[in-house]
């Protein structure tokens, strides 16, 4: 399943290029953290260059605020100028008191919190916000994707990134369903890139299959890919890649330097504290899914991160109830619901023009299963049942299944062995 952007590097060597403070052990004071930030931007030659920060959307969880102050307060005075990037791949955009909220200030008065500094939505849906940096051939995608896709990607990225010196990244690194695990580079790609190299990227990982790439370390397919592509970013390419405690604000690790390296040494450590072992399957699961998901596209990755435990026949509940919709940004999905991977590839003709991205998603969530092109049946390994606040019609409409929402005491389930997992979709569990 495996291969490397650098066949002479593996993550293992690229992390001993990283600078890490902390590990799976404990957690990190922030007086810590600071100076770590303080000491390790002192080091890099910014003065009179700028800043292009990009980091997450608030569909990631992080002491953003703290990391944000430490990181403007080493860079103010020194860089021409600092542009903050939200990555929020085809996400809802953040509204100006999310934003606040997010990074720490006031809403309206972000110069009072961070002066010189100014904050940016990447807008996903307006083309003229998009540089074109080339492409990547055909015959190298099918290198990178060990020979599932064969075509030319053009690669497009926001330009607040292209126009600036330095491209800094600042954000989480957490089991991911499509690339393994995320972070580094994929803040680029897709976290603000153009819509091909969105697609085709999640659609190799859809063809590989959530289950099987998800909280790997190693150089998947996807990974390669999105290195390839952050290669043609003209700007230095820096991050602090953190690892968080699960439930919490703390931080277990910061690691630092280029995007590659600094990924590779926080990964080592997510796949200490974000992987969490069960020694036998489980027949039904509650996902409680925390409000920072607000439609199912987002919460879905609280069955993404439970699936591998889940056994044949089983059931993962989605429960949501400040969910309202399937997805606020991608209705599509609502054509053609949610299926297993064979069953679009069986039926390639039907779907190829649904955007990949749209059909990987859909088969994330589904889960593995078969598809019988001759007898039209489907066969999902899983069931997965929505217990939200969208209507019964729309659940079997995108063909998940539905539970009156007031019917589940989760305290109850617990207590009669259900499975519960509370602030679901970002702790990867698997089977030892």
């Amino acid at each position: 399943m495996t291969t490397t952007a650098d066949p002479v590097e593996t993550p293992s060597e690229a992390a001993a290029r990283a600078v890490r403070l902390g590990d799976e052990h404990g957690v990190l004071a922030t007086e810590e953290v600071t100076a770590f930030i303080a000491e390790q931007l002192g080091k890099v030659d910014v003065d009179g260059r700028s800043v292009c920060i990009v980091v997450p959307d608030g569909t990631r969880t992080c002491p953003l605020p703290m990391l944000m102050k430490a990181v403007h307060t080493a860079l103010h005075g020194r860089a021409s100028r600092m542009t903050t990037l939200i990555a929020l791949g085809t996400h809802q955009p953040m509204s100006e008191e999310a934003l606040a909220a997010h990074l720490g200030y006031e809403a309206g008065a972000l110069e009072e919190t961070y002066p010189g500094m100014r904050v940016v939505n990447h807008e996903w849906w307006d083309e003229s916000t998009f540089a074109d940096l080339g492409t990547i051939p055909a015959s190298r995608l099918a290198e990178l994707s060990e020979g599932r896709l064969t075509m030319d990607v053009p690669v497009l990225l926001n330009r607040a990134v292209v126009e600036h010196d330095i491209a800094l990244v600042v954000g989480p690194v957490l089991p991911h369903e499509v690339v393994g695990i995320s972070g580094g580079n994929k803040y680029f790609f897709p976290g603000v890139a153009g819509q091909d190299i969105i697609d085709v990227s999640h659609w190799i990982g859809a063809l590989i299959t959530s289950a099987e790439i998800i909280g790997t370390t190693a150089i998947t397919p996807v990974r390669a890919l999105i290195n390839e592509g952050a290669s043609l970013v003209p700007a230095e390419k820096l991050a602090f890649c953190v690892v968080g405690e699960a439930g919490s604000l703390d931080l277990h690790s910061i690691s630092f330097g280029d995007t590659i390296a600094s990924w590779a040494s926080a990964a080592e450590v997510c796949a200490a504290t974000h992987v969490h072992y069960l020694d036998e399957q489980v027949q039904r699961v509650i996902s409680v899914i925390p409000e920072m998901y607000d439609d199912i596209w987002t919460g879905a990755k609280g069955f993404y991160k439970l699936e591998p435990v889940v056994a044949d026949g089983g059931e993962v509940i989605l429960y949501a109830p400040h969910i309202t919709e399937i997805s606020t940004s991608h209705p599509e999905i609502l054509e053609i619901g949610y299926h297993c991977r064979d069953y679009f590839v069986k039926q390639w003709d039907r779907f190829k023009h649904i955007h990949w991205g749209t059909l990987a998603h859909s088969t994330h969530l589904r889960g593995a299963g078969t598809y019988d092109a001759d007898t039209g049946e489907e066969r999902l390994r899983v069931r997965v049942t929505l217990a939200t606040r969208i209507p019964e019609e729309q659940c079997r409409r995108a063909n998940l299944g539905y539970v009156d929402l007031d019917s589940i005491d989760v305290a109850a389930e617990a207590e009669g062995g259900t499975f519960v997992v509370p602030n679901a979709g970002e702790v990867l569990f698997r089977l030892r």
